[in-house]
Formats: structure tokens, C-alpha cells, sequence
């Protein structure tokens, strides 16, 4: 049985708790629509106090900003151990348990709203995607401050797709989850391959990549699954040894060509 006295916090801890608050609010609801008010009750305080430790709810609202994008940030941290394939199915697992558990909130941080939006909250995300790019590229074993241009093309665009795909997927999540983390997955491996098609410096990256690729990987699946395609035959239950294939293709492009 509760006796319902109020334990006193600390102001760091308040704020802290006002925080939690309005993010869990802001994850069910889009932040206009969210009050003063109601951040109130749902931490068990009253209004005036709120506005003590906060100026008001764009302020609120960016500090909440800041937890979830160091949040979101976090789910591209990965020790750079083992195949590839496997590191990004555990980010991509990572980064939808975050848009899952904060569906509405991250629709409306990655959209952006005309009450509550700023250039601070615009920039926190900013700041997501360069971390999500820069964690990509060390994983790629590639040189942060000089990488190939079409590689920082590759990844760039990796970013912007898992984005917009979760924005997607919100909106009726038609496509079972698990399926789109391994969808995107792969999505990363064909953008490779396309650029890797034409540019023997992307043909050099991607072979590295696939030489440690197991045959039940995802990459492995993917190139051996489009290969019995491009041979008139259907993919179900393609199997073959990772990356075999897509040496052979390879050397044969104009890519390989040009570095012999």
C-alpha cells in the first residue's frame, strides 16, 4: 500500500524525469500536440514547476530531442567484429526497437513540425545521420576524413533509405519487421554492387566485404539469389559459397577492367 508522500529530487534528477516524460508523451503523440499541462500530470508535478526547470516546452522539447537522438545515434555503435552482414542486422535491430517503441515521436522528429520544430532540433538529427555515416565507414575500414566518393555516396544514401523506410513501415507496418531489418540489410549490399559494377575502387571494397561473408549471410544470399535470376532460374532456397559469384561478375565489369 502506497502512502503517496512525493519523494523529493534533485534538480538534475527532475529534469531528468521531465525528460523521460515528455519523450514517452512526444513517442505516442506528435509534439504540438502535446502540453504543458499533461507533461505535468504525467510527472506527478505541478505547471509552474515544470516551467522551473524548463522555460517552456520548445526548450523541453529539444532536450528531449537531445535524448533520443544520442539514443538513435547509439544504435549504429557496433564492435567492428565478424562479417559485416551480421553488424548491420544487429544496428538495424537496434534501430527499430527504437522507431518501434517511439513510433509517433520519431514520425515527427525526422518530419519535423511547424510548432515545435527549430534549427537545434534540425541539427541533433543532423548529427544522427553523420554518426550513423561515420560508424559505416569505420566499419568499411575507409579513411573518415578522405573516403571515396562514391562510397560516401553508398552509405549516405544507405542512411537517408533507413530513414525514410521506417517512416514508411510506421504507417501500417505491412511488411513484417525482422523482413525489413534484412531487407535493408541487403539494400546496403546492392548499393555496393551497383557502384562496384562500374568503379574498380568499389569493386575492390565490395570484394573485401564479401570474402568474409558466410554462405548463410545475408550478402551471400542476396548475390547468390540474383545470380540465379540473371541465369533465368528462381531464387527459392538459393544457396551456393559467399561471394563466388560476385568475384566472377565482377572481374569481368568494366571496373575490373580498367585496373588491368
Amino acid at each position: 500500500m502506497t502512502t503517496g508522500v512525493r519523494r523529493r529530487m534533485g534538480v538534475e534528477e527532475r529534469k531528468r524525469q521531465l525528460i523521460g516524460v515528455a519523450l514517452e508523451l512526444f513517442s505516442h503523440r506528435s509534439p504540438d500536440e502535446v502540453s504543458i499541462d499533461e507533461i505535468a500530470a504525467a510527472a506527478g508535478i505541478s505547471r509552474p514547476l515544470v516551467y522551473h526547470y524548463f522555460p517552456g516546452k520548445q526548450s523541453l522539447y529539444e532536450a528531449a530531442v537531445r535524448r533520443a537522438a544520442d539514443e538513435l545515434a547509439a544504435s549504429f555503435v557496433e564492435p567492428r567484429e565478424g562479417p559485416l552482414g551480421a553488424r548491420l542486422l544487429r544496428v538495424m535491430e537496434r534501430f527499430f526497437d527504437f522507431v518501434d517503441d517511439h513510433g509517433p515521436g520519431f514520425a515527427a522528429l525526422m518530419r519535423g513540425g511547424p510548432a515545435v520544430g527549430s534549427s537545434t532540433a534540425n541539427a541533433m538529427i543532423d548529427e544522427v545521420r553523420q554518426a550513423a555515416y561515420e560508424q559505416l565507414l569505420a566499419h568499411l575500414g575507409v579513411d573518415l576524413d578522405a573516403p571515396p566518393a562514391r562510397l560516401e555516396l553508398v552509405v549516405r544514401s544507405w542512411v537517408s533509405l533507413a530513414e525514410s523506410t521506417a517512416l514508411i513501415w510506421l504507417d501500417g507496418r505491412r511488411i513484417p519487421r525482422r523482413e525489413l531489418e534484412a531487407q535493408l540489410v541487403r539494400d546496403f549490399a546492392a548499393l555496393a554492387a551497383v557502384s562496384a559494377a562500374y568503379d574498380p575502387e568499389m569493386a575492390g571494397i565490395l570484394l573485401r566485404i564479401v570474402a568474409d561473408e558466410p554462405s548463410d549471410g545475408p550478402f551471400a544470399d542476396l548475390f547468390d539469389r540474383l545470380a540465379l535470376l540473371s541465369a533465368g532460374a528462381a531464387p527459392e532456397g538459393a544457396a551456393g559459397v559467399p561471394g563466388q559469384r560476385v568475384q566472377h561478375d565482377l572481374a569481368r565489369s568494366p571496373g575490373a577492367s580498367a585496373r588491368e
